[in-house]
């Protein structure tokens, strides 16, 4: 893994609904330059403390995204190549890195390879066709969603596809790709393709979306740099909706031996998942999910709009994305006054992670565990810091530290040599004094 990864913090932004994109396009959409918006944001991301941009999908596709019909053009709907271009020179002027979204377990069912496949051409043996009972046509898909046609990942011209299109925007100067559905396709199909990308940009940073299975085995058989932290996704927001500690003290452990072999990419938030407020359902609480994500080791991530306190709930049917995935105003002026305490929180944790860039890699180790209340040690070699958490309504928790010579970083807290008072609903990272 390349070193700059270390350093960074990304700001994860859905482009297409973002910048209020039609939900559908086709090959008669003409090119609306809406790309530029992010250009207007770049600043605001900087001032939040985060040094990188993930971006959703930016390729044609018919709707979402997710249904690509052309990995080597941009989506007319946020513009053209010229505006992808002026996109990457803003951000890297300013010292952002740059993440694609690359799908490759699958297609949109417009894409022209596929058409040409269904009129019986070579490129049939692209994908997984089969002939049905009644002399149709069938194909394998995404998980029921028979607009995204599976690619066959065993042929070899797949994986020339793949490694040409990831290269490609790789010299267009892009940082990195963030594989979709990673873990729908075979481990061993990714090796050798990112050998060969990595043959021409051996700093490019490349995470899979994994949501459950053997996290290190993926990444080992792979030859990923990291996959996506979903199951200390769900233990942050678990146990504080729950006040069960105990949940994210049990993840925690399992974080620690993802650490002996990658780098997790975490998250609080997505494009894919309920918003962490709404999550919580209590802004006094994102303090704590955010503290954890900021205190232990991986690549962070922030969801454009979680550092605002956006709310928005996702929903199992047609459109039930949206909410999760709303326009932003043309500029940060446009946002609502009453998020940017949100805002404030997160440039202080990111500063705080900013100072102590070993967090990067760092191991937890749970000192004091109940219900309610949680401190733990993060620390790398001889670095550490301590975090507490008090989830109780009303009463302060006085924990033993477990050695004097501390003071609060941030958050709210009393010490006395090694006696921490936390007040009810509140957290503090403590470092030595």
């Amino acid at each position: 893994m390349s070193r700059w990864v270390e350093h960074v913090v990304w700001w994860h932004v859905y482009p297409l609904g973002f910048v209020g994109a039609p939900r559908t396009a086709d090959d008669g959409t003409a090119v609306q330059h809406r790309l530029g918006q992010l250009v207007d944001w770049l600043d605001y991301v900087v001032e939040l403390g985060a040094n990188g941009i993930a971006l959703g999908p930016v390729f044609a596709s018919s709707t979402h995204g997710y249904d690509t019909v052309d990995h080597l053009r941009i989506d007319p709907r946020l513009g053209d190549r010229a505006d992808f271009d002026a996109l990457v020179d803003a951000a890297h002027a300013r010292g952002l890195r740059v993440l694609l979204d690359g799908v490759f377990h699958h297609v949109g069912r417009a894409h022209p390879l596929f058409e040409a496949a269904l009129a019986g051409g070579p490129e049939a043996a692209l994908f997984r066709l089969r002939t049905t009972a009644d002399g149709t046509v069938d194909w394998d898909d995404f998980e029921g969603h028979h607009d995204l046609v599976a690619l066959d990942h065993a042929n070899p011209a797949v994986a020339d596809l793949v490694a040409d299109v990831m290269t490609h925007w790789l010299d267009a100067g892009a940082d990195g790709w963030r594989l979709d559905a990673a873990y729908a396709v075979p481990p061993a199909f990714w090796a050798p393709v990112l050998a060969r990308v990595r043959a021409a940009h051996p700093d490019a940073y490349v995470v899979g979306e994994v949501i459950h299975g053997d996290y290190a085995d993926v990444v080992t058989r792979s030859g990923m740099d990291s996959v996506t932290q979903y199951e200390l996704w769900k233990a942050v927001w678990g146990a504080v909706t729950t006040r069960n500690w105990w949940e994210l003290a049990w993840s925690l452990d399992r974080h620690n031996g993802f650490l002996d072999t990658f780098v997790p990419y975490t998250f609080v938030g997505n494009h894919d998942v309920t918003r962490i407020a709404s999550q919580l359902d209590d802004d006094g609480l994102l303090g704590h999910a955010l503290v954890v994500l900021l205190t232990v080791g991986g690549t962070p991530a922030v969801y454009a709009g979680d550092e605002q306190a956006f709310r928005g709930v996702k929903e199992e049917r047609a459109g039930g994305d949206d909410a999760i995935r709303p326009a932003f105003p043309p500029t940060p002026d446009g946002l609502a006054p009453d998020g940017w305490w949100a805002y404030r929180l997160h440039q202080d944790l990111i500063g705080l992670r900013r100072r102590h860039p070993w967090l990067h890699r760092a191991r937890t180790r749970t000192v004091e565990l109940t219900n309610e209340h949680l401190l733990y040690e993060t620390s790398a070699g001889d670095d550490r810091l301590l975090v507490a958490l008090n989830l109780a309504d009303d009463e302060p928790w006085a924990a033993d530290l477990p050695d004097p010579g501390w003071a609060v970083l941030e958050g709210t807290a009393t010490l006395d040599a090694t006696r921490l008072t936390v007040p009810g609903r509140a957290w503090a990272v403590l470092g030595r004094a």
